[in-house]
């Protein structure tokens, strides 16, 4: 539902408060009582109905409530003096008296939802407890970046806290179609957190983990595991959901399981899958227009396209992503997935490396845990003459996904570019069959080992690459090399040239 007042929107589906500026800051428990006290402003609602719906009948003190209460104004910019909106009657309660107007959201792909569970102190130390769920805290806010993933809120899943539970009838009891669980237990000096991805429908596992580190460095070891966690279980969810719409019957299929599927053909990296990509996407996109990820990924299959030498008319399908990626860039404003494939999108098939490099930003300013934006951001680097920065961002998506064979691809690939552009040829060749080992015909990875063993004195090595860049695409030339690769620098340009021609690519 959304709820319209002022100008303020509160969706309850997506668990956002949206201002004039765009979403607003909320804790979960602010924005629950926000919520509650707009559906029900018909009445007075006491300080038990609160407890019981924002706190699920736990008791809490007079301070905790009261300082939800101040940040709820707050949000609006509302205060207990004004109380322009939020209204005390005393010894009775709270009543929202805003003007508001009620209307149901567009309809939306279907999201998978997760629930992050509270993590089980083994310790036998209750002081492990604040860790514990801070750790579920932090997971929570990374995972809740993700626009296609709904999460459910930290309150419900907090209401298992010390339960043995199932994780289906925790599936089925919150709607979710993943449960994250997980353990911390200190011993000596050392801590040892455990995580699970359980699929709720079949209590299938997932993925597991375990991490270690010492007390003195607890925050970081939290970071670590929230990153951790988050990238292995990214490409892991993304595996099973790409299978639950391929298991889907095609006449039921909707927006987000077209999306799937699309997904699905352009991992695949065949000209015959690119083009079944495009279809479905397309589909997607006609089902909700909307749908900002959707647009970014249609634009990606044009990427696809142009690094495999599969390109027809290059000036249409240039303006055809160029116009995917804008879309996607502008529908998605908040969406870290929209933003940097339409930054890479934009950088690569368009050459405009500005704009690109401004998308790639904001999607790490709103995902820092987002591997594929760390990926993205070091090809803009590449394009923009800056090895050593290429490399430390790839670095950090190594870090982040380093189980996924596609961002690896694209990490290796990357960081050849970067030993090519600071001249460590032998390098680049070395990270360039690192990425053909996974993929060996790739025109983008082809190309940089030929020109980096042509530079490097390895003649036999550069014509063996080029011959197999030649096969895929047989009608590169040295003139097709600058709207092949959007080189920022002319020097970068020249070097790529040069190396291509000493290969023996024909002018």
């Amino acid at each position: 539902m959304l709820f319209s007042f002022e100008d303020f929107v509160l969706d309850t589906a997506r668990r956002e408060l949206r201002g004039k500026a765009g979403v607003i800051a909320v804790e979960p428990q602010v924005f629950d009582l926000l919520a509650y006290l707009i559906a029900h402003r018909d009445r007075v609602v006491s300080r038990d109905d609160i407890l019981a719906a924002v706190w699920n009948g736990r008791l809490v003190s007079e301070s905790t409530l009261t300082t939800r209460i101040n940040a709820a104004r707050s949000a609006l910019g509302d205060s207990g003096a004004a109380q322009r909106l939020i209204k005390t009657l005393p010894r009775r309660g709270l009543r929202f008296v805003g003007a508001v107007r009620e209307q149901l959201p567009a309809p939306a792909p279907e999201r998978p939802a997760i629930a992050v569970l509270p993590f089980a102190n083994m310790s036998g130390d209750p002081e492990q407890d604040y860790f514990a769920d801070g750790m579920v805290e932090e997971i929570t806010t990374a995972l809740s970046r993700w626009r296609w993933l709904s999460v459910i809120a930290r309150n419900s899943s907090f209401a298992y806290k010390g339960r043995a539970v199932d994780t289906r009838q925790v599936g089925r009891e919150l709607g979710a179609r993943y449960v994250l669980e997980g353990s911390v237990r200190k011993a000596a000096d050392r801590i040892r957190i455990s995580g699970r991805l359980v699929d709720a429908a079949t209590g299938t596992h997932l993925w597991a983990d375990r991490f270690e580190g010492v007390p003195q460095n607890i925050f970081d070891l939290q970071d670590h595991v929230t990153a951790s966690v988050i990238g292995a279980i990214a490409p892991r969810m993304g595996e099973a959901e790409i299978e639950r719409a391929r298991r889907k019957p095609t006449q039921s299929l909707d927006a987000y399981d077209y999306f799937l599927r699309g997904m699905a053909h352009l991992h695949r990296w065949t000209r015959t899958d690119s083009e079944a990509a495009l279809a479905n996407l397309r589909r997607a996109i006609a089902l909700d227009p909307g749908f900002a990820p959707a647009y970014g990924l249609a634009g990606r299959g044009y990427s696809q396209r142009k690094a495999c030498g599969w390109v027809g008319d290059r000036r249409q399908e240039a303006a055809e992503a160029e116009r995917l990626a804008r879309l996607a860039a502008d529908l998605g404003r908040d969406d870290a997935v929209a933003l940097c494939t339409a930054g890479i999108v934009l950088a690569y098939v368009t050459g405009h490396l500005g704009d690109g490099d401004v998308l790639v930003d904001r999607a790490l300013a709103l995902d820092p845990y987002l591997a594929w934006a760390w990926v993205f951001g070091s090809w803009v680097r590449i394009w923009q003459g800056v090895p050593e920065a290429a490399m430390a961002r790839a670095g950090r998506a190594r870090q982040l996904s380093p189980s996924d064979p596609e961002v690896l691809f694209f990490i290796d690939t990357a960081t050849a570019y970067g030993h090519f552009l600071a001249g460590r040829y032998d390098d680049a060749v070395a990270s360039a069959q690192a990425a053909m080992r996974q993929r060996p015909d790739i025109a983008i990875t082809l190309g940089v080992a030929a020109a980096s063993a042509a530079l490097g004195g390895r003649s036999g090595e550069a014509q063996q690459a080029l011959a197999r860049l030649r096969h895929v695409d047989p009608a590169l030339r040295l003139g097709d090399l600058a709207d092949q690769f959007p080189f920022g620098r002319q020097d970068d340009l020249a070097r790529w040239v040069e190396g291509l021609k000493r290969a023996g690519l024909p002018a």
